[in-house]
């Protein structure tokens, strides 16, 4: 297949993961705004009044930027892991294989359903934040790159999740007993500073630390780690995500329930 078929293919892909999405919003959209406010009403209006400030600014400011991380990553990987699985379930895996279409094309169109789902949700939440508190973005292109490249990051973690998966069950082992804690112990309600020396270092090897400091310093110029450190990071560890989804997807052993 030649470049534009294999455009075709890839807007596709990515026109039916949109459609999906947009036609089931009230199970893809509205649970993670109404969750999101709920965050901003107990743990900035009610626990931040107590707290005060974190990180020099006011403890709202400094939990909004570590929400919409936490949103962008649950639900860029959810929506993947969820929309492959179900097309492998189904055995339309295996027409998208045989077919001329690359591997790289097929990839990309998954991967864009889940960008299009985490930074619409991170949209809405951006949105919602803003009836509770003010936000400026300090550092545009930190911010930008930190957010599109972490929800390619958690699309190809779905991809991964969704290609070893026997069962639905299967899918939701890693958000339950990984996904979760990493994302709660990775900065979003605290700064690394209030921790003992021995919780900082320990802190440092979970990757979501520097994806929510990142952004938090894109959005606020403040963060806990170095930010030229982890915007690398987080862009290696996407490579890496992205040759091992693509070396499984090429190698087809774990397509067939």
């Amino acid at each position: 297949m030649n470049f534009q078929q294999q455009w075709i293919a890839f807007t596709t892909l990515v026109i039916k993961e949109v459609k999906r999405i947009l036609r089931i919003w009230p199970q893809t959209l509205l649970p993670p705004a109404i969750t999101m406010s709920l965050y901003f009403i107990i743990f900035g209006k009610m626990i931040g009044s107590r707290v005060g400030e974190m990180g020099g600014v006011p403890y709202m400011q400094f939990i909004v930027p570590g929400l919409i991380m936490m949103s962008v990553i649950t639900n860029s990987y959810s929506n993947v892991v969820s929309s492959f699985f179900g097309t492998k379930f189904h055995g339309n895996i295996e027409e998208m294989l045989v077919s001329p279409v690359s591997k790289h094309t097929i990839l990309f169109g998954f991967i864009a359903g889940g960008l299009f789902r985490g930074l619409t949700i991170g949209a809405i939440v951006t949105t919602l934040a803003l009836f509770f508190t003010k936000l400026t973005i300090t550092h545009v292109f930190v911010t930008i790159f930190t957010v599109v490249v972490t929800a390619m990051l958690f699309s190809l973690a779905g991809m991964i999740n969704a290609i070893f998966a026997r069962s639905f069950d299967d899918i939701s082992i890693i958000p339950s007993f990984v996904l979760t804690p990493l994302t709660y112990l990775g900065g979003v309600f605290y700064s690394l500073d209030s921790l003992s020396p021995f919780w900082q270092k320990l802190s440092m090897i979970n990757p979501i630390v520097y994806m929510v400091n990142s952004f938090r310093y894109g959005i606020l110029g403040h963060s806990d780690v170095n930010v030229w450190y982890s915007m690398i990071a987080i862009a290696v560890f996407c490579a890496i995500f992205y040759g091992i989804a693509y070396r499984l997807l090429t190698d087809g052993s774990r397509i067939r329930l």
